[in-house]
């Protein structure tokens, strides 16, 4: 009787360590986080604030970095070859579970290293032009996002309305840039509807930018910049040129407002990032799929005015838009 009750606790004891090795074991090897690989394209203003939205809208939706979820960031600073590379980086090596890409170049390199892995695009004028989706509403792959298309029609009733006696626009863009393609077209139809002189002055890279707007100045009583990473990254010179013929700038996005230009009808940037993050986080969680998931449009813009600049070029406001407006002082 003694030696079965001996063997009975042997066994207890025998069990007991066997299973404690194993619990021990799977304590050891930590579960691996989902993350989201982030590629963006060069690094300025807006782009800045898109992804710092991203941060914010995946952390509203639950994912905080280093806590739940890992953000792999990646930035080409401009550079084509170090697109692709980041892009295998983010799925090979960190094993992204949802890319997201900041910018028409990142996120075509993003698209031409996988067919698999959802990608949601921040800030893509056009995805259909870019060659990204078949079609807006559908789809039909593994990319949706959100897209960065101002009111290009608001933007010239505001010029109109500040700048009446502005009748000759240059529009300035870069040829490399899918994005200000697309929008140049729309700012050339808005323009002559309103009976504008339109002329467009393209770069073929940052080098050109500050003669280009020289010659600009001299032909023209507005300059006009669509959404283009290009002369965005170069805004500060595109503003001291002008500056120099006090030639107002009206561009496409709040940031470009704030670094000299004289007022847009924009998006908000930070809201734009926001919302890119809420995507990546409802495809991160299973709750949508990017084929069924529609390129979300913001439907409204904000006016906004750099007022200090306003006063620099001698241009009067009227009371009016600015009580409609966001004042940067």
């Amino acid at each position: 009787m003694k030696k079965n009750r001996l063997s009975i606790v042997v066994a207890i004891i025998v069990i007991f360590l066997i299973g404690s090795f194993f619990v021990e074991k799977k304590e050891a090897t930590p579960e691996k986080l989902p993350t989201v690989g982030v590629l963006q394209f060069v690094s300025h203003p807006a782009l800045d604030k898109i992804y710092k939205g991203i941060q914010a809208g995946l952390e509203e939706e639950g994912y905080e970095d280093g806590k739940n979820m890992t953000i792999a960031f990646q930035n080409g600073q401009a550079d084509q070859s170090k697109l692709a590379t980041m892009s295998q980086q983010l799925i090979q090596e960190k094993k992204a579970d949802v890319l997201i890409g900041i910018a028409t170049p990142a996120a075509q390199a993003l698209a031409n290293t996988t067919t698999e892995i959802p990608i949601v695009l921040g800030a893509i004028t056009d995805p259909v032009s870019a060659g990204l989706v078949k079609d807006n509403q559908v789809p039909g792959g593994n990319i949706t996002g959100v897209s960065d298309k101002s009111p290009v029609a608001a933007q010239f009733d505001l010029l109109t309305e500040i700048l009446p006696k502005s009748k000759k626009i240059g529009i300035l863009y870069a040829s490399s840039e899918e994005n200000s393609k697309f929008q140049v077209e729309e700012a050339k139809k808005a323009a002559e509807k309103k009976g504008l002189i339109v002329k467009t002055y393209v770069v073929p890279s940052s080098n050109e930018i500050a003669q280009t707007v020289q010659v600009m100045t001299s032909e023209v009583d507005t300059i006009y910049i669509p959404t283009d990473n290009t002369i965005a990254n170069a805004m500060q010179t595109v503003v001291n040129e002008a500056n120099k013929t006090k030639t107002p700038i009206i561009p496409s996005v709040d940031t470009m407002v704030e670094q000299g230009g004289l007022a847009t009808v924009g998006i908000n940037q930070f809201d734009l990032g926001v919302q890119t993050g809420k995507m990546a986080a409802a495809i991160l969680s299973g709750q949508t799929k990017p084929a069924t998931t529609p390129i979300y449009t913001f439907k409204t813009g904000d006016i906004i005015i750099n007022q200090k600049q306003a006063e620099k070029l001698g241009i009067s406001i009227s009371e009016k838009i600015k009580s409609k407006a966001t004042i940067i002082e």
